[in-house]
């Protein structure tokens, strides 16, 4: 079906005729089409060392949105190397950050000075999509995430810490937590991608899906504007990491691996929860929340108001606030 399509040179044309639901499936396709082809584990995110060098400087940039002290650092994994930012006092409580996909963890500017206020924050880079941590082994299974994040989490001997994750981060610190053992003690899930349900309006969310396959700026702007309600409140300087990260990375196929999570594996998490979703999020709806108070024995949620996928960005102080209050 692909070399049909490319051969007719109809390939964009074509999917923007289709139903969104029909072009979805056809987009997904693509995408695991292009996943299947053999590519070198060192080049599964970056084409060429330039990509790879633009990318970084733009991340540099981003990272001083941040404004407090950091220090960066690179653990070895037995996947690559995991890049992990460091901030707040450390005899705070420690907290670990899961950004959403293709994010990086530069995306928690406008929250990581109030989260470092009690706080000894780890913000960890994932290891398949563009960030400055480095996948050296072929592109991780669900049982390899985990055993990537607890060797990060052993180097730093971290235990009873807090964990946020945002968007596919959400959908990670879920399966962290599905764990018999593990050493999380509360969870804030951010919009949580696939986690509770599969995407809500299909339709709306292909326009992310087109821009993997066509990246530009005008399609950039308008996957902005799907999954925000204030897209103008994005720092340029971000916003140049973001459209560099989703034009030259073609990690992001292994999204289709993303199931939401079965009753008993929900039942499973003990762990005190909270649930932030936005009124227009894209990807969740009331249901999801619904399935989260049903299934988590120790769950709280909340409806953010004029409010995308893009919580942190669309209403910082509020989410900043709930984040605080939930784990203070």
């Amino acid at each position: 079906m692909l070399t049909i399509i490319v051969t007719l040179g109809l390939k964009q044309n074509f999917i923007k005729m289709l139903k969104p639901y029909y072009r979805l499936i056809i987009v997904l396709f693509l995408i695991s089409s292009c996943a299947s082809k053999k590519v070198k584990f060192e080049d599964y995110v970056f084409k060429t060392k330039s990509e790879e060098q633009k990318y970084e400087a733009a991340y540099d940039k981003a990272l001083k949105l941040w404004n407090i002290p950091y220090k960066e650092e690179d653990v070895k994994t037995s996947f690559g190397t995991a890049h992990v930012i460091i901030a707040g006092p450390k005899n705070g409580k420690d907290l670990v950050l899961l950004h959403g996909m293709d994010a990086s963890s530069t995306m928690w500017y406008p929250n990581i000075k109030a989260m470092t206020k009690n706080h000894h924050v780890y913000a960890i880079d994932f290891i398949m999509e563009p960030s400055k941590s480095h996948l050296t082994a072929k592109p991780l299974s669900s049982k390899d995430i985990l055993a990537f994040y607890n060797e990060v989490f052993d180097h730093y001997k971290l235990k009873k810490f807090d964990l946020i994750g945002a968007s596919r981060g959400g959908w990670i610190a879920t399966l962290l937590a599905t764990q018999k053992q593990n050493s999380i003690d509360k969870i804030v899930l951010l919009s949580p991608a696939q986690t509770f349900k599969f995407i809500d309006k299909v339709g709306k969310t292909s326009s992310a899906l087109m821009l993997k396959l066509f990246p530009s700026e005008k399609k950039f702007g308008k996957t902005l504007k799907t999954f925000s309600t204030h897209p103008e409140n994005i720092s340029v300087i971000y916003k140049r990491q973001f459209y560099l990260a989703n034009k030259y990375s073609k990690s992001n196929s292994s999204m289709l691996k993303m199931m939401p999570f079965s009753q008993k594996e929900l039942e499973s998490i003990t762990n005190p929860v909270l649930v932030l979703i936005g009124d227009k999020d894209v990807i969740n709806s009331e249901e999801s929340l619904e399935r989260a108070q049903k299934y988590l024995s120790n769950c709280k949620t909340k409806t953010i108001k004029d409010a995308g996928h893009f919580l942190t960005i669309d209403q910082p102080k509020i989410i900043n606030d709930a984040i605080i209050n939930f784990l203070d």
